[in-house]
């Protein structure tokens, strides 16, 4: 760690760089940052910087306001939209109490805790995104809502048009702040999009993603358009998932391969499986944070809406991708619930505890889905034991209020913060009247 302190302050002198931005996250997963000269940084490494916890979104409760912002020297990276005018960089921060603990709301420490169960008994996390995205014309819209930047859909090539230029300049930013891309496509919506990040420790992968969405957000502005993560931002197209792989490591080995299994699938990862299923609604509330984000589950368009597993089927709600022969590092699950605007450190938090919880209690992984689940009657799936995901946040409230899995693994502050925090969106969304009901209702009753 030393050594990487001492290459961030050479570094910092030696490109001459100007601000250095320290982020962290609140609760919600709102980007939080503060700027400090480069005369400070030294300080910040030895001593953390101090602020009023109390003003940011469940972080600390108002008589223990006081907390310290630790840069990690590790996440340093100069920031390329800044340009050479006033050259930027920035580290995330872990979040500490003024005694040299951690702050029990950090998103990140909840993430950190939740690895370090999983290291206790020998795995190591691994989770890669598929990030969707909807670039608009702007942020305003009218009666039709909002306005895609073009017309086109799934793989679509579109000579000359503003998302392959825009994939092209995130891309090239991404890669210039050492967050490596795997793929990058046009998706099925008009102006929807989908760049997927490359394998990386879970809390690499929470960092990455929480870059992403700034970069995204830049680029967007430099090229005049607006990109949103909202889960459905239009009701006829589809909505903004993250779906996101997963696997255990021990070692240099991955724990969910076995030469010979069904689906090359060992016995810990069809357990991991089966937690997932298991514990699903309880951390839906997390996965899949927003009113908004359940127009997307129960949206149609490939969204999963029940709980229940398949080989390479897209209607499932966790997915077991085909084995690519002589690669048995590959092994994984794509678990496709979680939608793009989920707090990634509390999620994946949530996903791993959900899958060791399998692990450790042995659970038996169900039959799996071997048809389209959305084909099928309520009264088939009933008879196949596929449970629903919750229909709504409130529905989601429910079962999170009730899980000692949840509660355990967010810590009693951060689990009772969510709660409060969706109790009152679902409140103010209930409490609406809203365009649809006028135009059915107002002239005919």
């Amino acid at each position: 760690m030393d050594k990487q302190r001492d290459f961030v302050l050479r570094t910092i002198e030696e490109r001459g760089i100007k601000f250095i931005r320290l982020w962290f996250t609140d609760v919600v997963g709102t980007l939080k940052s503060v700027a400090i000269a480069p005369a400070e940084v030294e300080g910040a490494f030895a001593e953390g910087l101090g602020f009023d916890g109390s003003a940011i979104e469940g972080l600390t409760r108002s008589f223990e306001a006081d907390v310290l912002a630790h840069p990690d020297p590790t996440t340093f990276q100069i920031l390329p939209w800044r340009g050479e005018i006033d050259p930027t960089a920035r580290m995330f921060c872990d979040i500490m109490t003024p005694d040299g603990q951690p702050a029990v709301a950090d998103p990140r420490n909840v993430l950190k805790r939740t690895l370090a169960k999983a290291a206790d008994r020998g795995f190591t996390f691994y989770t890669h995104p598929e990030i969707e995205f909807y670039l608009l014309k702007s942020s305003k819209y009218g009666k039709n809502g909002p306005v895609p930047v073009d017309q086109a859909g799934y793989f679509d090539n579109v000579p000359g048009g503003t998302a392959h230029d825009f994939r092209r300049r995130s891309v090239r930013m991404l890669e210039d702040l050492g967050i490596s891309v795997e793929f990058s496509h046009h998706e099925a919506g008009p102006g929807q999009n989908e760049i997927d990040l490359r394998y990386a420790d879970a809390l690499t992968t929470a960092d990455n993603i929480m870059t992403f969405r700034t970069v995204i957000k830049e680029v967007a502005i430099e090229q005049g358009v607006y990109a949103t993560f909202m889960p459905k931002p239009m009701s006829e197209h589809p909505g903004s998932g993250m779906h996101t792989h997963l696997s255990l490591f021990e070692g240099d080995t991955n724990a969910f391969f076995e030469a010979g299994a069904q689906y090359q699938l060992s016995k810990t990862g069809r357990q991991f499986i089966a937690g997932l299923l298991k514990h699903a609604p309880e951390i839906t509330a997390v996965t899949n944070q927003f009113v908004n984000s359940y127009k997307r589950l129960w949206g149609g368009d490939e969204a999963p809406s029940f709980v229940c597993w398949g080989h390479n089927n897209r209607s499932a709600l966790i997915r077991v991708p085909l084995y690519k022969p002589n690669k048995g590092q590959s092994a994984r699950v794509e678990y496709r619930a979680i939608d793009s605007a989920a707090n990634p450190y509390l999620a994946y938090s949530l996903m791993l505890a959900a899958g060791l919880k399998g692990i450790e209690e042995g659970y038996e992984l169900p039959p799996e889905a071997e048809d389209n689940v959305w084909g099928l009657s309520d009264t088939e799936r009933r008879a196949l034991g596929y449970r629903q995901l919750p229909a709504s946040l409130d529905h989601a409230i429910q079962y999170m209020e009730e899980s000692e899995l949840v509660a355990e693994t967010l810590g009693e502050h951060v689990f009772n913060y969510v709660l409060l925090n969706k109790r009152q969106e679902w409140k103010e969304y209930r409490s609406q009247v809203t365009p649809f009901e006028l135009d059915k209702n107002l002239q005919m009753l």
